[in-house]
């Protein structure tokens, strides 16, 4: 069963490859084997795409390949907004995170790559990274990197807690959680600061789906059973003091209680994986991954917890060939340079590899960390939605639950209510139907 899988996502790779050969023909907006000479650029803060240019530029000589860092995240997006509005200096591939790709798609600002062959690729991508990409039923970018949400844990912080496993669920978690607070003041099964993207992976794993997309239709509810159940375990876990509040991730404080194990536990995306060795490397061997706890004893269901994508503008001059380019880094022949540079993708020709699943990682003890992440992100829920101003969103999280984290006073749910109300008037604002 693995190679004929193997053999059919070998055949869906080649015939989106096939068809942009046949029809570029000689002119430069191809830039095909046989063609003119093009250059596209791509903008990109993900330093494995470059990695992937040499063997690209070898198969394909007549399309030159600039990769420019145009700043991440926010500053690329509002470069991109500005380069659209003026009409000049548009790029031909563009990286998003998943939940930017809405915000570009709706309004018309990125092509329908499903025009270019992109709709052959699906069967490659796990089921929640191509929802990411699709909006209104037409897909705008391919998945290119993945965030599965899993769940980091210092074994030997545990053990010293007298737990011999993991918590498999959040009841084990939270019981876990209290066993660790013994061991002293600075220790402490997890931290948190107010980081609304681990705060929405526990509520999409918990079924919430708060945010409801219809076009250009918004309808925000953070009062669904799944959104409530997650909100009420986290209140908790606040309110009895289990959780530090005090130290902000990515921060030198946070690499500090990693390093010496007073912080227990860390629930993040699977890129965690690759920078975590960096900012803890004293406890290398101690930390190990396992999947998100679960909600149920025996089930299995996930969430994401970031990752990105690369679309096409709509207004970029060669599209075919930045298509050419998209297609080999992020699915053919150039995937594999950037799994071994480190990038994590969602493509199940990686995941069901056991090259990927069955080699053990040093850092983590020799444990097979890459089949437990592509379990992780396999069993995602796919039917989650942001919406199309979900960047701007994002940020404005941050300012009203600094207060409640700083101060103690109030709730998460009064915070993510103030939150639906800000988002309502700024959505509709910008000519959204926003309820």
């Amino acid at each position: 069963m693995r190679l004929s899988r193997k053999l059919k996502l070998l055949c869906a790779a080649l015939v989106p490859m096939l068809a942009l050969t046949a029809c570029s023909g000689g002119g430069g907006q191809a830039g095909a084997d046989g063609g003119e000479q093009v250059k596209i650029t791509v903008w990109s803060w993900d330093g494995t795409v470059e990695k992937a240019v040499p063997g690209f530029q070898a198969a394909h000589p007549n399309i030159k390949v600039e990769v420019v860092n145009a700043g991440s995240s926010q500053d690329e997006y509002k470069a991109l907004d500005n380069a659209i509005q003026a009409g000049s200096g548009v790029p031909d591939l563009v990286m998003f995170e998943y939940f930017a790709v809405p915000y570009f798609a709706v309004p018309g600002k990125l092509a329908d790559l499903g025009e270019l062959g992109a709709d052959k690729l699906k069967a490659d991508y796990v089921p929640a990274a191509w929802n990411d990409v699709t909006v209104n039923g037409k897909v705008y970018a391919l998945p290119s990197d993945y965030g599965p949400s899993a769940m980091f844990y210092n074994e030997a912080t545990l053990k010293k807690a007298g737990i011999d496993e993991p918590p498999a669920t959040w009841d084990a978690y939270y019981e876990a959680a209290k066993k660790i607070r013994e061991l002293g003041d600075d220790y402490y099964i997890a931290q948190d600061t107010g980081d609304i993207f681990f705060l929405l992976s526990l509520i999409w794993q918990a079924g919430g789906r708060p945010f409801k997309v219809d076009g250009t239709k918004v309808h925000i509810d953070f009062t669904d059973p799944g959104t409530a159940k997650a909100v009420a375990f986290w209140q908790k876990m606040l309110d009895e003091g289990l959780i530090n509040t005090k130290v902000t991730g990515w921060s030198d404080d946070w690499n500090r209680t990693l390093n010496d194990g007073t912080l227990a536990t860390q629930t993040m995306g699977g890129w965690l994986t690759s920078t975590l060795p960096e900012r803890a490397p004293k406890a290398a061997g101690d930390f190990k991954v396992a999947l998100m706890p679960q909600w149920q004893e025996g089930e299995k269901v996930g969430a994401a917890n970031g990752g990105s994508s690369f679309g096409i503008p709509e207004a970029a001059e060669h599209k075919e060939a930045a298509f050419t380019f998209l297609e080999y880094f992020a699915h053919g022949g150039g995937l594999q340079t950037r799994v071994d540079a480190g990038a994590f993708v969602p493509n199940l020709s990686v995941l069901e590899n056991e090259t990927f699943t069955g080699k053990a990682n040093e850092y983590f003890g020799g444990q097979k960390v890459g089949g437990v992440l592509a379990e992780a992100t396999e069993i995602v829920a796919d039917d989650w939605q942001y919406p199309p101003f979900f960047e701007w969103a994002r940020s404005i999280y941050g300012d009203l639950a600094s207060p409640f984290y700083t101060t103690g006073k109030g709730t998460l749910a009064e915070v993510l209510e103030q939150w639906r109300q800000r988002c309502i008037q700024y959505g509709n604002e910008q000519g959204f139907q926003v309820d």
